[in-house]
């Protein structure tokens, strides 16, 4: 990618006024979203820093690789010297946190990155954000936020009948992935309450739409109906998910991040929740609209031995967002659903770039040696 999204930190420097916004994880599924909406709507600076590791891919970018206002570097979390570079040398009003292992498969496979990325990650980037905010002048102090951006799947799981998870909802996180997300919770909390650095933790439940790595439901769904391959669901295809346009998560997190009170964390979610089956039964309908076959899509459908310590139900309660802040999500989940296949279907070729290399490396060690049917899931 030429221009100025270029993995270097040398280079023609950006407009180091405090409207700057650094993104970690910039480069991936939601980071990258929530990157192309706010420069869609703000005159302001970002510095997207991101490892470009499998999930992470410039391409998601394209569209703003010759705008001044975006720089890209290429760079660890863990590397305390980058970030703190970075700060002295833009001076960001906030620091937005995307980057992190997420994907529950992954994490029981092999948890230590998550470990490493997750917790000592975060740890390390909140060691250099705390420096950098410590010089700041009184004004700019309580001016700045560090957003935390994390997952319902924190606070474990519900029963069909239980009511949904609320910002006091205690931690029960039951895999790798949640527990080093907890952890990382637990870090920014604490962070606020003994140095006074002025966080917030945004909850969120099931994100989807464009742009997502293809190990993720939705996508991989679709991506593997339209080969003819299997759809394979894990144990009876009755766990529950809330769903959330990622469109409407990013508004979320900018609401946040205008409105929020330091210290504070905010569920956000779609209120769509359905089960996988009902889910990848919908993927189905649509394709089979789209992009039609002798048969239904919804054939493929195969049920599989479920995963270790698969939770049952996530559901959010957003009441307090609504009420404290003003925001609720605004896209339905049929009219998401739709978008987003359309857009899979749209730029197939992204798809191709992302799911080559290594990608089918771990999909053949996660699921074809251990499970012929194929792959899931969330």
């Amino acid at each position: 990618m030429q221009g100025r999204l270029s993995p270097a930190i040398e280079g023609e420097e950006l407009d180091s006024s405090r409207s700057a916004v650094l993104v970690t994880g910039g480069a991936g599924f939601i980071g990258s979203n929530f990157v192309l909406r706010r420069m869609s709507e703000r005159q302001t600076s970002v510095i997207v820093l991101d490892k470009l590791t499998y999930a992470g891919n410039l391409e998601n970018l394209s569209s703003v690789a010759q705008d001044e206002r975006c720089r890209f570097v290429r760079g660890d979390i863990m590397d305390g010297a980058l970030v703190r570079r970075l700060l002295d040398e833009h001076r960001p009003q906030a620091v937005l946190h995307f980057a992190a292992e997420s994907h529950v498969d992954r994490s029981i496979l092999g948890p230590e990155e998550f470990i490493r990325t997750n917790i000592e990650g975060t740890f390390h980037l909140l060691e250099a954000v705390r420096g950098y905010w410590l010089k700041l002048t009184a004004q700019e102090q309580a001016a700045f936020r560090f957003l935390h951006v994390s997952t319902d799947e924190v606070y474990g799981s519900l029963s069909p009948t239980d009511p949904a998870f609320t910002e006091e909802t205690p931690y029960a996180p039951n895999s790798p992935y949640s527990a080093s997300k907890a952890s990382s919770d637990h870090l920014v909390r604490a962070y606020h309450h003994t140095y006074g650095l002025p966080v917030l933790t945004t909850n969120c439940s099931n994100n989807y739409g464009p742009r997502q790595f293809p190990e993720k439901l939705i996508p991989l769904m679709m991506l593997n109906a339209l080969k003819g391959l299997s759809l394979p669901v894990y144990g009876d295809g009755l766990n529950v998910r809330d769903w959330l346009y990622v469109d409407d998560h990013c508004d979320g997190i900018q609401t946040v991040l205008d409105r929020g009170i330091p210290g504070q964390t905010y569920n956000i979610g779609g209120r769509q929740e359905m089960t996988n089956l009902e889910l990848v039964r919908q993927v189905c309908a649509i394709l089979d609209e789209l992009k039609p076959t002798q048969k239904s899509y919804a054939d493929l459908i195969t049920f599989v031995k479920d995963r270790p310590g698969h939770d049952r139900r996530y559901a959010m309660d957003i009441s307090k967002i609504e009420r404290e802040l003003g925001w609720k999500p605004r896209e339905t989940f049929v009219g998401g659903l739709r978008k987003t296949i359309e857009w899979y279907l749209n730029n197939l070729e992204w798809v191709e770039h992302v799911t080559s290399g290594a990608y089918r490396d771990w999909i053949h060690l996660q699921y074809t040696s251990t499970n012929p049917a194929g792959t899931v899931q969330l």
